[in-house]
């Protein structure tokens, strides 16, 4: 019950079908985009984009080479969800949820069965490794078509972290034109890249408002550098913290859809001479995309050269902006890619 009204706002309303179908789904292990998963249009969307966020940083940096792909697929996604939970878990503990063949509760009469949530069995660790070990050992359970794989991770991270959640008084999901859509997907966002329900993007906790006047709830935003990033073209900018985050992969909120965006040097965002030219690579987990994008990107730092006139005119893609949102005035070479977003 306490899982429906962090999600609904009460316990009558349940997952739909676009939800309900959702799971973790790699690319073929033989072909080109193997790491790639394919990301639905709807509301959990967003999810499968950190966790593809947090599959790249895996793969790239913190595993070695390996010939077996489909191994290497069900590892990096039991890495990218235990790295989840264990960062909602204040790197303390972790709750995976997993389904039972058995009914565990009784329910009550404003209570809507969906024979699903009744069923979840709740599994706590105060160890990573055994987070990791767990999901590896059930993978199929966030992988296989029919496993309500994306809902079983939500689950699993709302039971790891119930401070922020717990404490909210407005749900996370509402119906928006017949599917249910992230009422704060920001915090929910922020819950899964650095560990905290924070409601905003900036760095810190904002204690007055634009009047200098103190605020009478002060607004929280992102207190620590995650391991993932993040990049959105909006008014409300995007603070250091997750804009230079420890691994140079960042989920991107592009027109209000959520693409990954990543480069195979980890020393960009450690050694600012690496900026001056440099490779990025996209993508959107869509079915179209049959190649992974490369973006050369061209940057001079204000200190190093004046920043060129940008023509008013001219428009550019929105993943171009949102580029720029990280380094100011670059010119991006979509290297032959026609460009889009």
């Amino acid at each position: 019950q306490s899982l429906r009204r962090i999600l609904f706002g009460g316990t009558f309303h349940v997952f739909n079908y676009e939800w309900r179908k959702s799971f973790f789904q790699f690319r073929e292990p033989d072909s080109e985009l193997s790491y790639i998963l394919e990301a639905d249009r709807g509301g959990a969307r967003a999810i499968q984009m950190v966790i593809q966020a947090r599959i790249i940083k895996f793969l790239l940096f913190s595993q070695p080479g390996s010939t077996d792909r489909s191994t290497d697929q069900d590892k990096a996604l039991a890495a990218a969800l235990s790295d989840s939970l264990w960062l909602a878990g204040q790197e303390e503990r972790a709750t995976v949820t997993l389904v039972t063949e058995d009914y565990c509760i009784t329910p009550h009469l404003d209570y809507k069965l969906d024979d699903f949530t009744e069923k979840l069995q709740l599994f706590t660790f105060d160890r990573k490794d055994d987070v990791w070990k767990f999901i590896l050992d059930h993978i199929q359970c966030f992988k296989a078509e029919g496993s309500h794989g994306v809902i079983l991770f939500l689950y699993s991270i709302i039971c790891s972290r119930t401070v922020d959640l717990s404490s909210n008084t407005s749900h996370l999901l509402h119906l928006s034109l017949g599917n249910f859509v992230c009422r704060q997907l920001q915090a929910l966002l922020n819950l899964l890249l650095t560990g905290r329900a924070s409601p905003h993007v900036f760095n810190g906790t904002l204690q007055f408002g634009e009047d200098g006047q103190p605020l009478e709830r002060p607004l929280q935003g992102v207190l620590s550098r995650s391991d993932v990033g993040y990049l959105h073209w909006s008014r409300e900018q995007v603070g250091s913290m997750l804009k230079t985050p420890r691994f140079p992969v960042w989920v991107c909120c592009i027109n209000s859809s959520y693409s990954v965006l990543f480069s195979l040097n980890r020393s960009l965002l450690s050694d600012w001479r690496m900026e001056h030219q440099f490779q990025l690579f996209y993508c959107n987990g869509q079915n179209s995309q049959r190649s992974t994008a490369r973006l050369t990107v061209t940057h001079s730092h204000h200190w190093e050269a004046p920043p060129a006139e940008a023509d008013p005119e001219k428009r550019f893609p929105s993943l171009e902006m949102t580029i720029r949102t990280k380094w100011d005035g670059a010119a991006i070479d979509w290297n032959g890619t026609d460009p889009f977003y």
